[in-house]
């Protein structure tokens, strides 16, 4: 008879920042864009995506309907990261200021 290895115990928080740390080692976003193609079935691409698409119509305060009317997301979803934005673990808001384009100093 075969002997198989005994399966480790899960640990997701392990998994989880395991992952984590391969986003983290990645220096561009073309790198982070393959990682995800390859990580990703396309439906999980496009829910991730609708999710960000969402984000800067949230935060102008756009009424969740006329979002679902711009982009098709569901304001189902659109709930679900409105309150990712107010109750989260930051991690939007961190992106946020991740990919913030710098004011452009007024003139005067």
């Amino acid at each position: 008879m075969k002997i198989r290895p005994v399966p480790r115990e899960k640990d997701p928080q392990a998994d989880l920042d395991s992952l984590a740390g391969a986003f983290a080692g990645l220096s561009s976003a073309e790198q982070v864009t393959a990682f995800l193609r390859d990580l990703c079935t396309p439906a999980e691409l496009e829910a991730l995506s609708d999710r960000w698409k969402v984000v800067p119509l949230l935060r102008q305060g756009v009424p969740y309907r006329e979002i679902h009317e711009l982009t098709g997301v569901s304001v189902t979803t659109t709930g679900r990261v409105a309150r990712s934005l107010d109750h989260g673990h930051g991690g939007y808001a961190a992106a946020i200021a991740a990919t913030a384009t710098p004011a452009a100093p007024e003139s005067e």
